[in-house]
């Protein structure tokens, strides 16, 4: 039986090639933008299995409604991907606040609030997928990205705690973590006003996402094959790190991280009570 994919951010970037790949498949799918009309293509195309939804991700009334007329077009859910998503570059104290609480709300409490919604309807037919699409940028933390990276973060640990809680219902969840697509997301990322003293931070990484030599590794139509490999999965991974260069960063990011927590490990472990400092030593004896 085919199943109901729920896409949010269906009409461009790694969102378009997925919805696209999906219904290719012999999918179905509750495609959302806020612009429906950019999908009328595969509206056309796919005319039985294709349903344009339009979705602002950070209004809560439109998130229930959209969900509710997944239900009564297609009966069920299967698949809720929360792909919808944008970044700002600039310097933390750069940011205005409608900078700011844009990127949360779009990156990290509109997949929230979508899975809250869906979540009822899933553990009700006792079986669903959840895949948050995350990034690198969630697991390993760059200057200029400081607001995004924030939310991207708290969307993995979100997704790692609610994986533990619903697992039982019959519903996985994995967070979805790529590194550089061709996308074109990087050259269209707009920004914060400079500020002066981190050109040798911020300044770098702005210069190398506009400059025509970067040219990001990923390819969107494998990264769709892999997720909808993933969905098929008897056991899906709880994150899934998709690209080379994104699988670099976290192995340099670890043996990092090893380093210096072995560093300060007397630090650490000094903060523990007498008493809890003597059980632990006689234990390892």
């Amino acid at each position: 039986m085919s199943k109901v994919w729920f896409i949010t951010g269906s009409s461009r970037g790694l969102g378009k090639s997925l919805t696209e790949a999906v219904l290719a498949a012999g999918d179905r799918v509750a495609a959302t933008a806020r612009d429906p009309g950019q999908l009328n293509d595969l509206a056309a195309k796919y005319p039985d299995s294709a349903y344009p939804l339009r979705l602002n991700v950070t209004e809560k009334d439109q998130i229930v409604s959209a969900v509710e007329m997944t239900i009564q077009k297609f009966g069920r859910r299967d698949v809720l991907v929360n792909n919808a998503g944008f970044g700002i570059i600039g310097a933390a104290e750069a940011y205005s606040d409608e900078q700011v609480r844009s990127q949360l709300e779009t990156n990290l409490f509109a997949p929230i609030e979508i899975t809250r919604v869906v979540l009822p309807y899933m553990r009700r037919q006792g079986s669903g997928r959840i895949i948050q699409i995350s990034s690198i940028g969630g697991r390993v933390g760059n200057p200029g990205l400081t607001i995004y990276q924030a939310a991207k973060f708290g969307l993995g640990g979100f997704s790692e705690a609610l994986a533990k809680e619903v697992r039982p219902l019959g519903i996985w969840v994995t967070s979805v973590e790529p590194g550089g697509f061709r996308t074109g997301a990087f050259a269209s990322m707009t920004t914060a006003p400079e500020i002066e003293g981190y050109q040798k931070t911020v300044g770098v990484r702005q210069e190398l996402f506009k400059s025509s030599n970067f040219i990001a590794p990923g390819d969107p139509g494998k990264a769709a094959k892999a997720i909808i490999g993933l969905v098929d999965s008897p056991e899906p991974p709880v994150h899934l790190v998709l690209g080379s260069d994104a699988i670099a960063r976290i192995k340099q990011a670890h043996a990092a991280g090893s380093e210096e927590m072995e560093k300060w490990l007397p630090v650490s472990i000094s903060t523990d009570a007498d008493e809890a400092a003597d059980h632990t030593q006689n234990a390892t004896t």
